[in-house]
């Protein structure tokens, strides 16, 4: 009997520290306290841009059913070092959790790691982060589809031969330098030999830069057949600079952009066919991936399965990732399907 009298006041008091923990915010991220509610800070590469204003679109959307809290926001242009400050801010606004688009996978690792030693989980999407700086990873689908697929794209378009180039991001940008990697072996392939890759430009996610790219590579190499652009800012501005100058039929492009940017476009045989994922649906799995790792329902080991609201069941594969949403490609044909 005395016992049992004991550990009342210990159950108590267990429960207080508990109470306390959450009202801190920080460092409650480990608690797996299931069905919590939580600060979610999402720090895309940069805001202004659809693509990112959808990935936050779609991380509240998830908030929203999860009862969570989430903030997007971050920097005006693509730095890694603006990123820093960001992450130090969520940190100190109490994020439980961060979800980050990096735009140098290293740069912003040592921010990342100060902020999972204070207990706040790390879930990189879109664009990695070094391994060690975070719990979790929600990809796009399968870097090596993404590359390969490009290049496919583009030579239906040519008849397999002829001199290309890649208009890319950021040169720090992780997403892009692996894509661009399966891109150079599938040129390597028989089926590819044809075509001959003369140069890669980086444009920095920058509408001006990325045009002002384009238009050099058109004066550098006037027999250019076609060029890929793995970036949504970078094929839209060159998509733009072909039909200015009057380029589109001589000129192919392809690469990744969402539909209501390229629709104008593809529909004046600018750019025949592009490629993504929905943007939107990709935050809110990010979301949900953010808040299981929260829980404790998920740690970052292969094999495991989280709910992802409305876009099902989804696994964690090697590396501590998630492939968060399956790819979509754009044509004249059903473009107008889509919208985002």
């Amino acid at each position: 009997m005395t016992k049992r009298r004991l550990m009342l006041p210990v159950a108590v008091v267990a429960a207080a520290v508990a109470v306390m923990a959450v009202a801190a915010g920080v460092g409650t991220a480990g608690s797996n306290e299931a069905n919590a509610s939580y600060k979610l800070f999402l720090i895309p590469k940069f805001i202004g841009i659809p693509v990112f204003t959808l990935n936050g679109a779609g991380a509240k959307a998830a908030g929203k059913q999860l009862g969570d809290t989430v903030t997007y926001n971050g920097p005006t242009a693509a730095s890694a070092t603006a990123q820093v400050t960001f992450i130090n801010t969520a940190v100190q606004q109490g994020a439980n959790a961060i979800i980050i688009s990096g735009n140098d996978p290293n740069a912003v690792a040592p921010a990342l790691k100060r902020a999972m030693a204070k207990g706040v989980k790390v879930i990189s999407y879109d664009a990695d982060v070094a391994a060690d700086a975070r719990d979790l990873y929600v990809s796009p689908p399968s870097a090596k589809e993404i590359g390969y697929a490009q290049v496919e794209w583009l030579g239906s378009q040519i008849g397999y031969k002829g001199d290309i180039a890649i208009l890319s991001a950021a040169a720090t940008a992780a997403n892009q330098n692996t894509w661009i990697k399966y891109m150079k072996q599938a040129l390597k392939t028989k089926k590819y030999k044809g075509m001959n890759l003369v140069k890669v430009v980086y444009g920095d996610d920058n509408d001006t830069k990325s045009a002002q790219q384009m238009q050099a590579l058109l004066q550098g190499y006037p027999d250019l057949a076609g060029v890929i652009s793995p970036t949504t800012v970078g094929v839209a501005a060159a998509a733009r600079v072909l039909q200015q100058t009057k380029n589109c039929s001589k000129v192919a492009l392809t690469g990744l952009g969402t539909p209501n940017q390229m629709r104008s476009y593809i529909k004046a045989g600018c750019a025949k066919k592009v490629g993504l994922w929905d943007e939107f649906k990709f935050g809110y799995v990010a979301a949900y991936a953010a808040h299981n790792v929260l829980d404790g329902k998920i740690t970052g080991k292969a094999g495991q399965k989280f709910q992802a609201g409305k876009e099902g069941v989804k696994t964690v594969g090697p590396n501590k990732t998630v492939v968060g949403v399956p790819p979509l490609v754009f044509t004249k044909a059903n473009i107008d399907k889509f919208h985002f």
